[in-house]
């Protein structure tokens, strides 16, 4: 079974999201941006399989992954079947990664007992309620409420904006200090998520994101911005979020703004996982989240054969 997995190109992007757009769950890594800023630092490559898409990486052990196909129901089941034969051919166990339950239970329904998954809790989305970031309203909120009050009695002249062709470059040069002040070029993980930021606002219209920032008075210096863009119909997934630690509020401020000027017209707003980080994971859990959107590995089940999985 030859399956001709290609390169993502920028060029590839009206038929890639095509196909994303029939995903109905609120995973924030399989969207167009995110795939094509980040597969430099994981290579990904894709292919129409029966009518669906599906994305190939590669596992820890350099082993091949794929991900759920992307399609409707009677298509996805002939491409899951391609899959297994493929797979079989190459000799490798079976392996899909960011599965969702919802994908988990379909694949269950057509093969009972056959498969495993195995969740990342480092790698679940954080989803809240878009309302509740806006208004920060509540008891729960009320640190959050203080941040912005803060911000705004330190910053009465501050000022939000919507990026535009006109201001991204000061975004950039915010960044690039940014960069500086966190030290991330001695950072492996700090330095790949700056040059995936770097890129985003380079290609803010090719990859039809929206983004906002945050000035303050006197010298109307940047000193937020945040990217993002709509996930589904009711769902907006922010991806990228950089302010100054040391000017209070400014982190609560822009999310609160970005959400306020780009999101209102969806239910949820998605922003992504914490990747196992402590301070982050503290930190997202304080916007109490409506829920977490899981993700997770499937391979064959423990007392499954080969002869099963043909």
């Amino acid at each position: 079974m030859d399956i001709s997995f290609q390169k993502i190109k920028l060029e590839d992007k009206e038929r890639i999201s095509a196909y994303l757009e029939k995903k109905v769950y609120r995973s924030c890594d399989l969207v167009f941006p995110n795939i094509y800023l980040w597969s430099r630092k994981y290579p990904t490559k894709y292919a129409v399989v029966e009518d669906t898409l599906i994305f190939q990486g590669i596992a820890e052990n350099g082993a091949p992954s794929v991900t759920f196909p992307a399609g409707g129901q009677e298509q996805t089941r002939r491409a899951l079947q391609a899959l297994r034969q493929w797979f079989r051919e190459r000799q490798t166990g079976f392996r899909m990664h960011l599965v969702q339950p919802k994908e988990f239970e379909l694949l269950e329904s057509w093969y009972p007992h056959t498969f495993q998954i195995n969740y990342n809790r480092d790698i679940a989305d954080y989803v809240y309620e878009t309302e509740k970031l806006t208004s920060l309203a509540g008891k729960k909120l009320h640190g959050k409420r203080n941040h912005v009050n803060r911000f705004l009695e330190n910053n009465p002249e501050w000022v939000y904006e919507p990026i535009t062709p006109q201001n991204v470059e000061e975004c950039f040069q915010m960044a690039l200090k940014w960069r500086e002040e966190m030290q991330c070029e001695i950072d492996v993980e700090k330095r790949d998520e700056m040059c995936v930021t770097l890129n985003a606002l380079r290609l803010m219209e090719e990859l039809e994101l929206k983004g906002g920032l945050l000035r303050i008075r006197p010298q109307g210096e940047v000193i937020a911005f945040t990217i993002g863009e709509p996930l589904d119909k009711d769902t907006f997934v922010v991806h990228i979020e950089k302010a100054f630690a040391q000017i209070q509020g400014a982190y609560p401020m822009i999310n609160q703004q970005f959400v306020l000027h780009e999101a209102q017209s969806y239910k949820y707003v998605n922003r992504e996982e914490d990747t196992g980080a402590e301070g982050l994971r503290k930190a997202k859990l304080s916007y109490r989240p409506a829920f977490l959107v899981e993700k997770g590995v499937v391979t064959p089940a423990s007392h499954s054969s080969m002869a099963e999985l043909l």
